[in-house]
């Protein structure tokens, strides 16, 4: 994560870049080299603090959510489950769509925080100055004063912005990576087991 990040925030500044923007990225190369000679090598590396404690709880809940259902599937018995390969693959779908909307809604916070870290230094970018009313932007100290001012100025619903386009695209994904993993697993004949 931390060797591609510079391309997640180059990426993320691309995407929200208007006619208004105060750089004119061409495409990525320009972008890296417009924010190294512009911002300093550090400006690749906004927000990645975030990123990083956020994949605690996205990883570690996907896992621990998805072997924990299949688990409870397995001892509980309903439909003559009495194992874990007589899960079939819409069953381990649905626990792996559960899983998808856990760990990712509890992480989005960080998210949110990191892409508008992310934003920072990008001057008069509607995204960082909250309203867009020609209010300047916000700067923030680190990811403490970035949760803080952006609750403060926008309520703690602010967290959770973008958080249903965001499910509609995580939670197929991960549902879908947890059923090939499984689907290799059993190809390869390997039993890895998180809860014991």
């Amino acid at each position: 994560m931390s060797a591609t990040y510079p391309m997640d925030m180059v990426r993320g500044r691309i995407t929200v870049q208007t006619e208004n923007s105060p750089y004119q990225y061409r495409g990525m190369f320009h972008a890296l080299s417009t924010v190294l000679r512009e911002e300093g090598p550090r400006a690749l590396y906004k927000g990645w603090l975030p990123s990083v404690i956020g994949v605690i709880p996205y990883v570690g809940l996907n896992f621990a959510v998805y072997e924990s259902l299949k688990d409870w599937l397995v001892k509980t018995k309903p439909f003559g489950i009495s194992q874990d390969n007589d899960l079939g693959v819409t069953t381990r779908l649905a626990c792996g769509a559960v899983a998808g909307t856990i760990g990712p809604t509890v992480a989005y916070p960080l998210d949110v925080i990191r892409r508008r870290m992310q934003m920072v230094s990008w001057n008069h970018a509607s995204v960082v100055a909250g309203d867009g009313r020609g209010k300047a932007p916000l700067e923030y100290n680190g990811m403490i004063d970035a949760f803080r001012k952006t609750v403060r100025n926008e309520g703690f619903g602010a967290l959770y912005k973008g958080l249903v386009p965001n499910s509609v695209k995580v939670v197929p994904s991960i549902a879908i990576a947890f059923v090939t993993y499984e689907v290799v697993k059993d190809i390869l004949g390997v039993e890895i087991r998180i809860s014991e």
